[in-house]
């Protein structure tokens, strides 16, 4: 059985491990558009190979045939490629929120700067991916 965290414990793996949507979108609606950019590259994709082979009609030879297979099975262009990215650590995205405060003059400087020092020592970085701080 774990032992009991205390308050501080707490708050440092939740900047840690918790995440915020840093593009401004509905956090809800990644459901639905994760399923749908899917749906979409797929159709995309189904659609390209129905075009290269609505022209094959009449007798094929096996190179053409060959051919005609390696192109429709291919690799898929660069523009149809689409990945999910995990959101932010909830520790950037305060980070984030306090450095936009004191650029528009919401926040001192001073007292934005050492509360931004507390979240950057209490929060682990990811190491995998690309810092916003």
């Amino acid at each position: 059985m774990d032992r009991r965290r205390t308050p501080q414990e707490k708050k440092q793996l939740s900047y840690s491990k918790d995440r915020r949507n840093w593009y401004g979108e509905n956090d809800k609606s990644s459901r639905k558009n994760i399923a749908l950019r899917k749906r979409l590259m797929n159709r995309a994709t189904r659609h390209r190979a129905n075009q290269r082979l609505a022209g094959a009609v009449g007798l094929v030879d096996a190179t053409a045939e060959a051919q005609v297979a390696e192109r429709v099975t291919g690799t898929r262009r660069r523009a149809d490629t689409w990945r999910k990215a995990p959101d932010t650590q909830l520790g950037a995205y305060v980070i984030g929120k306090l450095r936009k405060r004191v650029r528009e003059g919401n926040a001192s400087a001073p007292s934005a700067e050492c509360r931004i020092e507390k979240i950057r020592r209490s929060t682990v970085p990811d190491v995998d991916r690309h810092k916003r701080w």
